[in-house]
C-alpha cells in the first residue's frame, strides 16, 4: 500500500487527497500504545509533500460502529487527523460527514454531528458542493451499481442493512435536504459503485485501497 500510494502521488501529482475512513484495521479496539504505533505507521506510509493536503474522515474501524463509539475514541481520532467540517478548494465546497454518528437516536455525539451539519446547511455556500463520508447513502444493495470496480455478480444482490452497510433512509434523506450536494463520495463497502439517486445527486462509492479487502485495490481521481 505504501508503494502504491507514493507512486500515485509522484505520478499524478494531486493537490488534495481524501481518505474516506477505515484508516486503521482495529482502531476501535486499540490500546493507547497500539493506536500510537498505528498512527506512526500511517504517517510513514502516507507521507506527502507539504503542498499536498491530506483530508481524512472517520470510519467504523477507526472509532467503532455507533454502539462502540465513545467520546474518547472520537477525540483521539480528531487529535491526529484534525478533520474539517467544511473544506473549500478552488471554489468548490467539500462537506466532511462523520456518518458513524448519524444513527438518529439523539446520542450526544449524534446530536453534535447533526447540529454542525445544520449549521453548514444554513450558511451561504457556493452552489457547487461535494460531500465526503464513510457510509454510502441508503440503497437496497449493489444491484444497480455500475463501474469496473463494482462488486462481483454473486454479491451484488445481497441486501444491505441500514446503519451497518449503508446509512438509514432517514439519515440519507436528511443529508440530501440539508446539504443539497452535487456529488456524493463514500466508501465502506470495499467495492466501487456509480449510482444516481432518484431525484438526487450521483454517488460514487470508492473501492478499497487495501489488498486486505480486495484483489484489485483502487482509488479515483476527481477534477
Amino acid at each position: 500500500m505504501e508503494r502504491a500510494f507514493q507512486t500515485a502521488l509522484w505520478l499524478l501529482e494531486p493537490e488534495v487527497v481524501f481518505i474516506l475512513g477505515d484508516v486503521f484495521d482495529e482502531g476501535k479496539w486499540s490500546s493507547p500504545q497500539a493506536w500510537a504505533d498505528d498512527v506512526e505507521r500511517f504517517q510513514k506510509m502516507f507521507r506527502h509533500p507539504s503542498h499536498v493536503q491530506l483530508k481524512v474522515v472517520a470510519g467504523n474501524h477507526d472509532i467503532g460502529f455507533h454502539y462502540e463509539m465513545t467520546t474518547y475514541k472520537v477525540k483521539r481520532f480528531k487529535k491526529v487527523f484534525n478533520p474539517e467540517r467544511l473544506f473549500s478548494w478552488k471554489g468548490v465546497n467539500f462537506v466532511m460527514v462523520s456518518s458513524v454518528a448519524l444513527e438518529g437516536d439523539r446520542c450526544a455525539l449524534c446530536s453534535e454531528e447533526e447540529a454542525e451539519l445544520l449549521a453548514v446547511s444554513r450558511s451561504r455556500l457556493a452552489p457547487v458542493r461535494r460531500r465526503r463520508r464513510h457510509y454510502p447513502l441508503y440503497r437496497r444493495s449493489d444491484a444497480d451499481c455500475a463501474g469496473d470496480d463494482a462488486a462481483p455478480p454473486e454479491e451484488k444482490r445481497t441486501p444491505f442493512q441500514e446503519r451497518y452497510d449503508v446509512l438509514s433512509r432517514e439519515a440519507s434523506q436528511k443529508l440530501l435536504w440539508w446539504l443539497r450536494p452535487r456529488l456524493v463520495l463514500s466508501g465502506h463497502t470495499h467495492s466501487g459503485c456509480e449510482v444516481l439517486h432518484a431525484g438526487g445527486p450521483p454517488e460514487l462509492s470508492v473501492p478499497s485501497f487495501s489488498w486486505r479487502n480486495r484483489n484489485n485495490p483502487s482509488f479515483i481521481m476527481v477534477t
